[in-house]
Order: structure tokens, then sequence, then C-alpha cells
């Protein structure tokens, strides 16, 4: 059975940050001869990465709200130049949109349940999906999301 992890996503505030950043990422790991492939590096090695390699995915949660997924594809350990061990998180630069829930503020990333994880915004509530960021985060906001 699969696990998800739950971290923060600083430094965006939306789901279309997130995506142009992963674009420019992607990008200059291109133009830099590098294997074009998006990831995220964080300071703690999950144990359990067989269950989150196996099906599971980053919710990423922006202002306030998880927002959006990744999967993740494979975690990858190492020692930066520090002697400090660390791990990349290979994610799918494919970012699939959840229905929104709130989160409250946290440190790193956390283990998140598939039974309490938010579910995929469907074809069903396309209209959310097309409304400007702004208009989802006020009514978010206001708990009409």
């Amino acid at each position: 059975m699969s696990l998800n992890l739950i971290k923060l996503c600083v430094g965006c505030d939306s789901v279309e940050d997130l995506e142009e950043w992963i674009a420019f990422r992607l990008d200059e790991r291109w133009r830099a001869g590098e294997p074009v492939e998006h990831y995220h590096t964080t300071r703690m090695m999950p144990t359990r990465s067989a269950e989150v390699t196996d099906g599971g995915s980053l919710y990423w949660v922006i202002k306030g709200n998880v927002q959006c997924r990744q999967l993740i594809t494979e975690i990858r350990p190492f020692t930066d130049d520090e002697g400090i061990g660390r791990c990349h998180l290979i994610l799918d630069p494919a970012v699939v949109l959840t229905e929104w829930q709130p989160r409250r503020a946290f440190q790193g990333w956390r283990y998140l349940k598939p039974s309490d994880a938010p579910a995929d915004l469907s074809k069903g509530k396309a209209g959310l999906v097309e409304m400007p960021p702004k208009l989802r985060r006020e009514l978010a906001d206001l708990g009409l999301l």
C-alpha cells in the first residue's frame, strides 16, 4: 500500500507559481546538460521509502491549503558538501490539482495516509480548475471551497 508525504510549498503563492518554477528548473537542467528530472531536496530520509515510492505522492501545502500533488518516483539519499545526509525526492513534473484541504504550518515533511489525503479534482469540478487562483483563494478563505 502506498504512503504519501506532505510538505509546505515555501515561496509559491499558487499552483501556477509551482508549475512555472518546475518548468524553469527543468529548462535550467536541460541547458546545463544535466539529467532533465525534477526533484526536491530534503534533510530527512523517509524510513518508509518503499511505501512512498510504491505510488505515493508529495502533497503541497500552498497558502495554508493542500492544493496539489506530484507523484514520487524515487528517493535518492546523498551526503552534501558539509557532510550532512540528505535525500532527493524524485518527482513526476506533472502537477495534479487536488481538492483544497486546510493545513496549519509545520516544519519539514510528514507522512500522509491515503485515507487522509484530499481527492484529485475530478472532471466534474472543471469549473474550479478554470477559476482564477485569486478567486479560488478568496473562496477558500471564506470556507466555501
